[in-house]
């Protein structure tokens, strides 16, 4: 998982609860491709996130392989339909998974819809995280051993 810092954190998260009242949605989870879950908003106290998170990147992780077994790179999208509730999943900025929970009170259509915005959105926020993390040219970040000298690695192995 890769490190996210608070300002965006909160922008994805702010993305996150936008979606979640646009799609009219009950949840919205942001999920690492590792399984690992980064952050999510509305009825989530209702879904053990954890496993959610982990099951959702292995359901991810299938449908890439069925992709690539008839010659596609991925299936961006993957819809799956319950009695009650259903689940819309979406790859985001290709390092990312949205999932989003929603029942009667919305439609796929509309969901997709606002997926489809937010992610343009949730893409900018990766962006800017990838762009901070490349350090800026002619600028190396020092080494952890520079502040170690001679005498201290004497001192370390003296008697």
């Amino acid at each position: 998982m890769e490190v996210v810092f608070e300002p965006e954190f909160r922008r994805l998260e702010d993305a996150l609860k936008r979606l979640r009242q646009d799609a009219n949605a009950k949840a919205v989870f942001l999920i690492d491709k590792n399984g690992q879950h980064i952050a999510a908003a509305g009825e989530t106290e209702e879904f053990d996130s954890t496993s959610l998170a982990s099951l959702t990147a292995g359901n991810v992780a299938a449908t890439d392989g069925l992709a690539k077994l008839i010659g596609e790179r991925e299936f961006s999208v993957l819809f799956h339909e319950g009695q009650r509730d259903h689940i819309h999943i979406s790859i985001v900025a290709r390092r990312a998974i949205l999932l989003v929970i929603f029942d009667e009170r919305s439609s796929l259509g509309l969901v997709r819809l606002r997926v489809k915005r937010a992610s343009v959105e949730l893409k900018k926020v990766f962006d800017e995280m990838d762009r901070k993390a490349i350090p800026e040219e002619g600028v190396t970040e020092p080494s952890p051993f520079s502040e170690i000298t001679d005498e201290d690695i004497d001192a370390l192995f003296s008697e």
